[in-house]
C-alpha cells in the first residue's frame, strides 16, 4: 500500500527529538507527518521525570527563544522548580524541574494535535527509500509507502534495541515496547559507520512504601522561575523530593550479584554514559566511598510511584530489591518495576553536517540518540534544530546554524559533527568556551530574533524581548548617573563587611562589589522610586546586575567570540583534497579528510589537527 498524500517532512520517532522536529518544521509551514510505534508514549520521559539541570536548562530556554516548545511544556507539567548552582556565578546557574510525566505526555500531544500541519501514522519503519543518492520517503513494517521530501530519524534507543536484567535479555526499545529492525543494516548498506551505546534505568518504587520521615526533604524554591519567557506564572503546590544514601551493607549485597550482571560478565558490549554510572560502576570504581547519594523523586502528583535517581541497575530483581531494603527509609520498600539496562544502535555524528543532515544522503537527517547523546534536552535541541533545516531544505531556503558562541544548542552540535563521540555524550557547562555569554537568562538576548526571522517564534516573544532590552538599558543607565550618600549605604556595607564609601558615588560603582546585590541598595530612595515607577521585571534587574558585575569578564568572552567568528568565516571548499596537502601532518590529513570541515574554525577543534596544520591550511587558502 502506497499513501496517496506526500510529505514534505517525515520523523520518524516521538520522542523529546521527533516532538521538537515535528512541531519546528510544521510551525514553519511544512506537511509534516510523524511516525512513532505507540502514540500514547509520545514524548515518554522513559528515565528520570525532570527537565534542566546543569547546562541542561540553559538548553531548554535556548529552545524557548527560539520558537520551540519544551519550555512550555516543562512549565505546564513542572511539580517542583529548583534552580541549581546559585551560589556561583550566574554562568552556572541552571534551572531544574520535576515534573508530572503523564501530565508532559499530554500536553505535547495536545499541542502537536493542535497543529494542523502535521499528521500521524502509528507503525515502525523498517526503510528508508532513496534514489541518486537522496531520501525518498520510507516503508513501514506493515509495508506501507510514504512519500517525502526530507525524513529525519530520531529513533531513540529502539534501533536493534536489547533489553539486560541479570542474566536474561530480550529484545525491546524500552520496556514493553518493540525494537526497531532493519534501518540499521540499511543504513550499513548506504555506506554509514554503526556502534552500540547502553544506557540504563533504576527501579520504580511504591512510595506508599517509604519511610519520609527518617530521610532528608529537599523542597522546590520558594521565588521559581519559568523556563518559558513566556510564562510568567508562578508555580503552586511544589512537591518535594527527598535524599537517601547507599551504605557499606547495600554494596555488600550488590557485590554478590556481580557474577550475574550484564555489564561484567560481559554480555553487554555497548559504551556507558561516564557521567550517569549504574550503582555497579559506582561501587566498583569508587570502592573506597562508603555510600553513594540517592534521590527520591516523585513521578506526578497522582500517583506513589517514584523514580529512584542515582541506583541505575541492571542487576536481577532479586538482588536489587534486597539492596533497596537496607537503604534508609525503604527497609519494607516493594517495587513497581525492576531497573534495566539497554544496548542499541547509533551512528558516529561525524557522518552529519552542521544541520544534522547526513552527508551521505541528502535530505536525511539525524537527531538525538542515533547521534551518541543522552538527555531529554539534548535530544529535543537536535530535534529542533533538524526540523528546522528539513523544512528549510525542502524549501530551499538557506540553512540555519548555531554557532559556539551563539548557543549551548550550537556547541552540543559543532562537538558532535567534528569530535564525534565514543560514548553517550551528555552537555556541561565546561565543554562551552563561552559560557559567561551563553547565560540561561539571556537565552531571549541571544536567539529569539533569530527565531523570529526564521518564522518560529512568534512577533509577542519579539515585542517582549525588546520590552526586557528597554527596561534594562534604562536601568542600566539610571545606576550610571544616579549617585548614592555614604550615610545612607554606609550601615548596609558594615553588615556586609564590604569598605565605607566615604564621599558620594556612583550606585555602578558599588553594585560592581562583590556580594553586593541591588536589593542592598534600596535605601537610596532615588533607586527605589525608579525601580517602583518604572515597574522594573526581576529578569531586567537581573539582566542589568549581571552585566554591570561582570562587565569586563563579558567584554573578554566577547572579543574572543569575534576573533572565533573570523575564523569561522574563512570557508574551505566543499570537495577540498585535504589528502594532497603533505606538510600536514599524517594524522592531521586523515582527520579532515574524514570530517571535511566547512571552515577554519571547525578543522582547528578537530581532535589530532594542530595549530601547524592550521597554519599550512591558511597559506593553501592564500590566508
Amino acid at each position: 500500500m502506497k499513501l496517496e498524500e506526500a510529505y514534505d517532512v517525515i520523523i520518524v520517532g516521538g520522542g523529546h527529538a521527533g516532538c521538537e522536529a515535528a512541531h519546528a518544521a510544521a510551525t514553519l509551514g511544512s506537511k509534516v507527518l510523524l511516525v512513532t510505534q505507540n502514540l500514547e508514549t509520545l514524548a515518554r520521559m522513559s528515565c528520570n521525570p525532570a527537565m534542566g539541570g546543569v547546562a541542561k536548562g540553559q538548553i531548554i530556554r535556548e529552545i524557548d527563544a527560539l520558537g520551540g516548545m519544551s519550555g512550555i511544556i516543562t512549565d505546564a507539567s513542572t511539580i517542583q522548580f529548583r534552580m541549581l548552582n546559585k551560589s556561583k556565578g550566574p554562568a552556572m546557574w541552571s534551572p531544574r524541574a520535576q515534573c508530572d510525566r503523564k501530565v508532559f505526555e499530554k500536553e505535547w500531544r495536545k499541542r502537536l494535535e493542535g497543529n494542523k500541519n502535521i499528521d500521524f501514522w502509528q507503525d515502525t519503519v523498517d526503510n528508508i527509500t532513496t534514489k541518486k543518492g537522496e531520501v525518498t520517503g520510507l516503508i513501514t513494517k506493515m509495508g506501507v509507502e510514504i512519500s517525502a521530501k526530507s525524513v529525519v530519524l530520531c529513533n531513540g534507543t529502539f534501533l536493534n534495541g536489547l533489553i539486560h536484567l541479570g542474566k536474561r535479555n530480550y529484545k525491546g526499545g524500552r520496556s514493553g515496547e518493540p525494537s526497531a529492525e532493519g534501518i540499521t543494516k540499511q543504513l550499513i548498506d548506504l555506506g554509514f559507520t554503526s556502534g552500540r551505546m547502553k544506557t540504563g534505568t533504576p527501579p520504580r518504587l511504591d512510595g506508599r512504601t517509604i519511610d519520609y520521615s527518617v530521610i532528608e526533604e529537599q523542597a522546590g524554591d520558594e521565588n521559581t522561575v519559568n523556563f518559558s519567557y513566556m510564562n510568567k506564572e508562578k508555580i503552586k503546590d511544589q512537591h518535594s523530593c527527598f535524599i537517601t544514601y547507599t551504605s557499606p551493607e547495600v554494596h555488600a549485597i550488590l557485590l554478590q550479584g556481580f557474577e550475574d550482571s550484564p555489564m561484567f560478565s560481559g554480555r553487554i558490549q555497548g559504551v556507558g554514559a561516564r557521567y550517569c554510572p549504574s550503582i555497579e560502576h559506582k561501587i566498583d570504581r569508587f570502592a573506597s566511598k562508603d555510600r553513594h547519594q540517592l534521590f527520591i523523586e516523585p513521578e506526578g502528583r497522582d500517583t506513589v510511584e517514584i523514580y529512584l535517581n542515582g541506583f541505575s541497575t541492571s542487576l536481577p530483581e532479586s538482588v536489587q530489591l534486597k539492596a533497596l531494603r537496607k537503604i534508609k527509609g525503604l527497609e519494607k520498600v516493594k517495587m513497581f518495576r525492576a531497573g534495566y539496562a539497554i544496548e542499541y544502535d547509533y551512528f558516529p555524528p561525524t557522518q552529519l553536517k552542521h544541520t544534522l543532515e547526513t552527508k551521505l544522503v541528502n535530505n536525511l537527517f539525524f537527531c538525538g540518540q542515533i547521534n551518541g547523546t543522552t538527555g531529554y534536552e539534548e535530544a529535543a535541541a537536535q530535534g529542533l534544530m533538524a526540523g528546522i533545516n528539513a523544512h528549510q531544505n525542502t524549501h530551499e531556503k538557506e540553512e540555519f546554524i548555531l554557532s559556539r558562541s551563539d548557543a549551548y544548542i550550537g556547541v552540543l552540535i559543532d562537538d558532535l559533527i567534528t569530535k564525534g563521540t565514543e560514548e553517550p555524550y551528555r552537555m556541561f557547562t565546561s565543554r562551552a568556551e563561552y559560557r559567561l555569554l551563553l547565560r540561561q537568562d539571556n537565552a531571549d538576548i541571544r536567539l529569539t530574533r533569530k527565531g523570529y526571522k526564521l518564522g518560529l517564534a512568534k512577533i509577542d516573544r519579539l515585542e517582549q524581548l525588546e520590552k526586557k532590552e528597554i527596561e534594562t538599558a534604562g536601568l542600566i543607565k539610571f545606576l550610571t548617573i544616579q549617585s548614592i550618600d555614604p550615610k545612607d549605604i554606609n550601615p548596609v556595607l558594615e553588615k556586609l563587611g564590604s569598605a565605607f564609601l566615604k564621599q558620594k558615588v556612583k550606585i555602578k560603582a558599588v553594585l560592581s562589589r562583590p556580594h553586593i546585590i541591588l536589593k542592598d541598595l534600596l535605601v537610596c530612595k532615588e533607586l527605589d522610586l525608579y525601580l517602583k515607577e518604572k515597574k522594573c521585571t526581576t529578569e531586567a534587574i537581573e539582566q542589568a546586575e549581571i552585566e554591570i558585575k561582570y562587565a569586563g569578564y563579558l567584554n573578554k568572552e566577547k572579543e574572543s567570540a569575534e576573533k572565533l567568528s573570523r575564523l569561522e568565516n574563512i570557508k574551505i571548499a566543499k570537495d577540498f583534497e585535504f589528502h594532497k596537502l603533505h606538510s600536514i601532518s599524517t594524522e592531521g590529513r586523515e582527520k579532515l579528510n574524514a570530517i571535511q570541515p566547512k571552515t577554519i574554525g571547525q578543522a582547528s577543534r578537530i581532535s589530532g589537527v594542530s595549530p601547524s596544520d592550521i597554519n599550512v591550511l591558511l597559506i593553501y587558502l592564500g590566508r
